[in-house]
């Protein structure tokens, strides 16, 4: 099995799997049917490909759409590998010169849609290939579209049990990242997976921050600055309807922001057209209705916000999803306001199956515990899933980073809105309740006599968030009663009837803060790199897109962001080095190094930064490269040469004028030197009264990162503190 470890470096440039791929890749290897759900972004599509190299035969692979389909071939051709695909976009010349190469054996993984491959002629081809060639194995990937119980059914998906009979000894794998135990068990039937071994992963991201705004009158300025922080980073803007989707997208662009629309409204050219502008980086922001879906592979998308209240949380969880499926920290973001339920039950109210109306209204109601519980919203997510999350703190949400600490007694409040509630005869919903303290003139209040009751505008003094904000939490204290089936209608239970007796107070959380920050600082949108080497990380991100222009392939096809942040740190110049950065396989290496490398040499000598820093490579690496002894101790020798200038007695400025370096440099090769054991003395450099400040800040929020730091110290504290602070610290660590 060493055989894969070898493919994973030469074609996908990786040292190690992921959690399970390799157990389950041996699993398929063996000839064993595989049931597979892994979250997005944990690596389900490498199982197959791999495998598909290693088994003898031709591999099929059936994904619902054409985008993903072309998606997985042009990542796969950039590293060396030749799949293809049947589909639609295919001319008739083209489609037979693929059939012609799968006759011969030359192709080794085959990607085809479910209608497609469920036809006659298509299958007939599979036979003759099976006959020939061998068939090595069908794949099923997106598999909860299997299920009639899952949030995306496709009845093609369906008949694909149909293979079973008749390919009975080619092994099977199913593939997803959403499933219930229901829509589990529907797969494993309806594909007829025989004695499978299964492979069910947590469906926790951890590199997700979860958050919930409370929407209001600003909330567009609040997203406005979310976009603006983010640097034309890519992000998705949900909204519920197509007319949303319009209005926000020219606001957007009003407001200098590089936005496009996604609807069904608009034509397959127009759709196609800004779906591929915003996966090749042309915008930065595509504000889209859920129509814009499981099409999308792009890896590298740092935020996905809802303006408007999701479905289901089945639909948020795969929705949001969407964000970070590179494994680098991204936000999901949704703003709610109770509003917004109104609107899906009204559209909820136009379906004629009653069922289907109660099935969806129960699906809202989660969505909006969801939105308005104080606890983990991680625990809540993966819940929903069937997942006990254990920890008690996720450290990567809202709640868990900024936890309501502060209660306050609402009881008279309570009291009047339950007081309401009885008044009416418990026959309303919250709105109309608050409609009636805040004295409302509504058709609705006028017709029923409601402005003669005794509540009749008793709560003026409070808004209309204000009042739903109280509601709520009472039903989530279980202090009042929600009824699940059809219209929610508020009931009065034995604990309302105790605080309406004086018999029970009534503390809530007090009103959340409208925040202006983005996220807490686990999830800050920055890479993980210190400050002059973001400036390289942009520039890198710029070649690659001209690179992905030429070829008229998404920039993440030529590198993932976390390559890029790797040479930025790392800035490698030789090819040891630069096949040490992840992502790098043997073709990456020859196509790019030359390119990438000179760009690197270039910043660098502009801004004075060190090329070819940690991690240190073998000796016996370097000298097959051909590099002399005095440039493999280049990194090294800099550093020792800023430590013989520093211990003669000169200053920082003396010392980075002399070398025709940047101050901050030098900080940077003491810091190093003190991580490498080096005894310095740099008391002198760190303001009286700083240093046990920073090092509490360091232990308490992390030192991966140094601008959270620097944001929480504030501008008294310099970069180059905190940085000689760290590396005391560190080494104090060590020993």
């Amino acid at each position: 099995m060493e055989y894969i470890e070898q493919i994973l470096k030469q074609y996908f440039g990786h040292d190690t799997f992921l959690p399970g791929q390799r157990k389950i890749i041996q699993q398929v290897l063996s000839g064993r049917d595989v049931f597979v759900l892994m979250s997005t972004g944990a690596g389900k599509s490498l199982i197959y490909q791999i495998s598909s190299l290693v088994m003898p035969g031709m591999t099929v692979v059936i994904s619902p759409l054409i985008a993903l389909m072309q998606d997985q071939v042009d990542r796969l051709q950039a590293c060396g590998i030749a799949p293809t695909f049947i589909s639609s976009s295919l001319s008739s010349s083209e489609q037979a010169s693929t059939e012609r190469d799968t006759l011969q054996g030359k192709i080794k993984l085959l990607y085809v849609a479910p209608e497609r491959l469920l036809t006659n002629n298509f299958l007939s081809l599979l036979d003759e290939v099976h006959n020939r060639v061998g068939l090595s194995l069908l794949a099923i990937d997106e598999a909860h579209c299997v299920s009639e119980w899952g949030h995306d059914f496709r009845p093609e998906y369906r008949q694909l049990g149909r293979l079973r009979s008749r390919y009975p000894e080619v092994p099977m794998l199913a593939l997803t990242a959403t499933a219930t135990e229901r829509v589990r068990d529907d797969i494993l039937t309806q594909l007829r997976l025989q004695e499978p071994y299964v492979h069910l992963a947590s469906f926790n991201r951890p590199n997700l921050y979860y958050e919930v705004r409370q929407k209001h009158q600003g909330s567009y300025r609040e997203l406005l600055k979310l976009l603006r922080d983010r640097r034309d980073e890519p992000v998705i803007v949900y909204c519920q309807s197509r007319r949303s989707v319009d209005d926000m997208s020219e606001a957007l662009k009003r407001d200098g922001i590089r936005a496009l629309p996604y609807h069904a409204g608009l034509t397959n050219e127009q759709r196609t057209e800004n779906q591929v502008r915003f996966i090749r980086d042309d915008i930065s922001v595509l504000v889209a209705t859920i129509a814009f879906g499981m099409g999308i592979a792009k890896p590298d998308i740092r935020a996905v916000i809802h303006y408007d209240m999701p479905k289901s949380l089945e639909g948020y969880y795969q929705e949001s999803g969407r964000a970070g499926r590179d494994g680098q920290e991204a936000q999901c973001i949704l703003f709610f306001q109770y509003g917004d339920r109104a609107k899906f039950e009204y559209m909820l109210a136009q379906k004629i199956d009653e069922q289907e109306q109660r099935i969806a209204r129960q699906q809202l109601q989660q969505v909006v515990a969801y939105s308005e519980s104080t606890v983990c919203r991680r625990r809540l997510l993966l819940a929903y899933f069937g997942e006990d999350f254990q920890d008690a703190n996720c450290g990567s949400c809202d709640n868990c980073l900024n936890p309501t600490a502060v209660m306050e007694d609402r009881t008279p409040d309570a009291q009047k809105f339950l007081f309401c509630i009885y008044k009416t005869q418990q026959r309303f919903g919250m709105r109309h309740i608050v409609d009636i303290l805040r004295g409302a003139n509504t058709q609705k209040i006028r017709d029923l006599g409601h402005t003669n009751l005794t509540t009749y505008g008793l709560g003026k003094d409070h808004s209309v968030d204000e009042w739903v904000r109280l509601g709520r939490a009472l039903i989530q204290q279980g202090l009042l009663s929600e009824t699940n089936d059809g219209y929610p209608i508020l009931k009065l239970n034995r604990l309302s009837v105790e605080i309406l007796r004086k018999q029970r107070s009534v503390e809530i959380p007090s009103a959340p803060m409208r925040k202006e920050q983005a996220i807490g600082t686990k999830s800050s949108h920055e890479p993980a790199l210190e400050p002059e080497e973001i400036g390289l990380f942009q520039h890198l991100r710029n070649l690659r897109k001209q690179f992905a222009d030429d070829q008229g392939v998404p920039p993440y096809v030529i590198f993932p962001d976390s390559a890029l942040q790797a040479m930025a740190k790392h800035r490698p110049q030789i090819k040891a080095q630069f096949a040490k950065i992840p992502g790098v396989g043997s073709r990456k290496l020859e196509a790019y190094f030359t390119p990438f490398t000179e760009s690197i040499r270039m910043y660098c000598e502009l801004h004075n930064l060190i090329m070819g820093i940690e991690p240190i490579y073998e000796e016996s690496v370097e000298i097959k490269e051909g590099i002399s002894s005095s440039q493999k101790n280049a990194g090294p020798l800099t550093r020792q040469l800023t430590l013989d200038l520093y211990r003669q007695g000169r200053s920082i400025e003396e010392i980075a004028k002399e070398r025709n370096l940047k101050a901050s440099t030098i900080i940077s090769h003491l810091a190093e030197l003190i991580e490498a054991g080096e005894t310095i003395d740099v008391e002198h450099l760190i303001q009286p009264g700083h240093y046990e400040i920073i090092v509490d800040t360091l232990q308490r929020e992390g030192d991966e990162v140094l601008k959270p730091i620097k944001d929480i110290l504030g501008d008294e504290y310099s970069y180059d503190e905190i940085k000689l602070v760290r590396s005391l610290l560190r080494r104090t660590y060590e020993r």
